[in-house]
């Protein structure tokens, strides 16, 4: 199995000729990002750029889209791009920034909203390899899969997918591929790793109950807020002490509620936790520990209530199967030469892995660089968080056609020079 180049690239020859049209959707899909769940605008101009291409497509879920190129016999490579947006308001001073607002559906408020993750070029990159694979079918053999999934910042679109027959729709596929721009890599790069390449993760909200009381009077009451103070303090003993320094974990507690008045011992407090592990075994370890703290914690806080455990955002260890990422590093480093770099593994957590573990298939995740000055590029969910638009769009689209060439191609030409087009 390799990739053929002079294939790859006649597949790839039109990007020049695209690139301003290109350019132009992905400044429209940059200004009207929509929340998790409800990407209605978004789901609905994708699916009519794919009926423009004359490819077939279908609704999985509300949002969601299913694009099967079939071309013959082959191998079936699928590819996945999220495609919804947070609610941050933008700061990044480009011209073309979002102004949108959206009515948050859960908390029914108004809201900002960004593309502050780069999830519109994850759909532009898969957008423009689908129309390059229909436009150049005598190219390459087999049956392209694009799967546009919803809701990746909130944990639930792939799981929507696979509620909604996701794996029946589709055909098996010999391996799924996905990729995410990043601020962590040089721009124009293409990162891969073998192996855990982004963190499991889960989040809980932890509410411990006191006995309310005047300020004045705290021998009458139990104070949470005391003892939400005691909890904050004791779980970051669970990383410094109870998981080995081999290992990566991270315990945050983002968020801590208690009271309304200075001279008032509330009821209860509320913290809100977030953990990432690169193994479920750590990941299974955080989440007792949590539990036993804040339990021995109420105890010696004469707590008249057990606490309240709510888990929320669990997201799965993205872990790359090792041939499917070695024949994409093998594709990248013939076709992108030195702009194939190694990727560290990325502390932040993904749904992708969900589907491809439905189906029982192999998958591998790569890093895309977004921006020329990488030593001023803002992380991910930052406000100012907006890729330079090139060469980030033809590599992201690049990458998603040479990755699925490996399979869809046949090597013929491994003497060629090295090089994208």
């Amino acid at each position: 199995m390799g990739i053929n180049l002079n294939n790859a690239r006649t597949i790839l020859s039109d990007l020049e000729s695209s690139r301003s049209e290109r350019e132009d959707l992905y400044k429209h899909f940059h200004q009207i990002p929509e929340l998790s769940m409800q990407e209605i605008e978004t789901s609905a101009r994708i699916q009519e750029e794919l009926t423009s291409y004359g490819i077939d497509h279908e609704l999985v879920g509300e949002t969601g889209i299913l694009a099967v190129i079939e071309n013959g016999e082959g191998p079936v490579v699928a590819m996945r791009a999220d495609i919804d947006g947070l609610p941050v308001k933008e700061d990044s001073g480009k011209d073309y920034q979002s102004t949108a607002t959206q009515v948050d559906k859960n908390s029914g408020a108004e809201v900002p909203t960004s593309h502050a993750c780069g999830h519109d070029v994850h759909l532009m990159s898969l957008l423009g390899a689908l129309k390059a694979f229909n436009d150049h079918t005598d190219q390459w053999s087999g049956t392209f899969v694009g799967v546009f999934q919803p809701a990746e910042e909130t944990a639930e679109g792939a799981g929507d997918m696979v509620e909604h027959g996701i794996a029946d729709k589709m055909p098996r596929p010999d391996v799924y591929l996905g990729q995410h721009v990043l601020g962590s890599l040089p721009g124009g790069t293409v990162g891969t790793r073998r192996g855990a390449v982004l963190s499991q993760a889960f989040s809980v909200k932890v509410e411990v109950f006191g006995k309310g009381s005047h300020g004045a009077m705290p021998e009458l009451g139990a104070d949470p807020v005391v003892l939400a103070s005691t909890i904050v303090m004791r779980l970051q003993t669970i990383v410094s002490r109870e998981i080995a320094a081999q290992e990566t974990a991270v315990v945050t507690v983002g968020s801590v509620n208690a009271g309304s008045k200075s001279n008032i011992i509330p009821a209860s407090a509320e913290l809100l936790i977030n953990t990432r592990a690169y193994s479920q075994e750590v990941s299974d370890h955080i989440k007792e520990a949590i539990e036993r703290i804040v339990r021995a914690e109420c105890e010696a806080a004469r707590s008249p209530k057990e606490p309240e455990f709510t888990y929320y955002d669990i997201y799965p260890l993205t872990d790359n199967h090792v041939e499917a990422t070695d024949t994409v590093r093998a594709a990248f480093d013939e076709y992108f030469g030195d702009k194939a770099v190694d990727l560290d593994a990325v502390a932040a957590s993904e749904d992708f892995s969900v589907i491809p573990r439905e189906l029982d298939v192999p998958y591998t995740f790569w890093g895309l660089g977004g921006f020329e000055y990488q030593e001023n590029a803002p992380g991910n969910h930052n406000p100012a968080f907006a890729p330079d638009i090139q060469p980030t769009l033809d590599r992201g689209a690049e990458a998603a056609v040479v990755a699925a060439a490996a399979w869809l191609t046949t090597s013929q030409d491994s003497s060629s020079a090295t090089g994208s087009c």
